[in-house]
């Protein structure tokens, strides 16, 4: 064999090496307020597109940013997740901390944890909480400004509450989605809805902050802010609460409130089963059902 042939065989020296792609699984918090959403989109500031920016100002790669949930313009996160793969090597210490360090002041980092590559950061959540904030009263109160919607009415909160409890359940949401809501089924499933009040402070003079809890195992795009539009038309007095069975099972859009705000809208927590266990809509209602049937603690 000549030293040609030899050549040809041989491994050559130079040859990069390759590296193994890690799938790197952040927790993170954003004020929503100046963010166009989560999703990228050219030209405009996004929670995904500033994660990207910043990682490769920090690490010099291109990665993609994707989540469990596309937040509209303005909504807020207090707990999501947002997962990239990469074949950088740093430690998880140093991935969380020194992305941490480059980050506006606007979004932060609270955890991270590097996944297998069967985890699926959308379908394999089991359920989400939001919660959307509201400050009734004639008065505005410009520090809930950024995060609460003002409503300057008196609202009649007992009239919510007691509309709220009828989402509870497995429905037909498709009165409650935006025409842009491209979802195969409108069929949820709600666990919790529930309106807290006075919620983060005392009344003032008849003025007061109001939150309005939903858990369920997934939503349709404006879904949470329809179901708040509309609570608030009951609590002034327009929609009976006990017109809510008919609204839901009417399926019309047109019965329903307004589309709440953005702004006031807060993605508190997304859960997860065990990592890398798919679950689909049909598992999802299942434990919707048996945490409904389960009794109280």
């Amino acid at each position: 064999m000549t030293a040609a042939d030899n050549s040809d065989t041989a491994p050559a020296d130079d040859e990069p090496e390759t590296l193994p792609t890690r799938r790197i699984l952040l927790w993170i918090s954003f004020d929503g307020a100046e963010f166009h959403g989560f999703q990228q989109q050219t030209g405009l500031r996004t929670v995904a597109g500033t994660l990207e920016q910043m990682w490769f100002a920090f690490r010099g790669e291109h990665v993609t940013v994707r989540s469990s949930s596309r937040t509209d313009a303005r909504v807020h996160a207090r707990h999501m997740p947002a997962i990239f793969e990469t074949t950088d090597a740093l430690p998880l210490k140093g991935i969380r901390f020194g992305l941490e360090h480059r980050l506006p002041a606007d979004l932060a980092i609270t955890g991270a944890e590097e996944v297998t590559d069967d985890f699926h950061v959308r379908h394999d959540a089991i359920g989400k909480r939001y919660v959307y904030r509201l400050w009734s009263g004639r008065a505005r109160c410009p520090t809930r400004r950024r995060d609460h919607w003002h409503v300057p009415w008196q609202l009649d909160t007992d009239a919510m509450s007691e509309a709220a409890r009828h989402f509870e359940g497995e429905h037909d949401f498709a009165g409650f989605r935006t025409t842009a809501c491209s979802a195969q089924t409108t069929l949820r499933s709600l666990s919790h809805v529930r309106v807290v009040t006075d919620a983060g402070g005392l009344s003032v003079e008849g003025e007061r902050a109001i939150a309005i809890v939903v858990e369920g195992n997934a939503f349709l795009h404006n879904m949470v802010r329809i179901i708040a539009g509309t609570l608030v038309e009951v609590g002034k007095g327009r929609i009976p609460a006990t017109e809510l069975p008919s609204i839901i099972a009417s399926q019309e859009r047109s019965r329903a409130g307004t589309t709440a705000p953005g702004h006031g809208l807060t993605l508190e927590a997304v859960f997860y089963g065990p990592y890398g266990a798919r679950q689909g809509l049909e598992h999802k209602q299942l434990l919707a059902r048996l945490h409904d049937a389960s009794p109280d603690p």
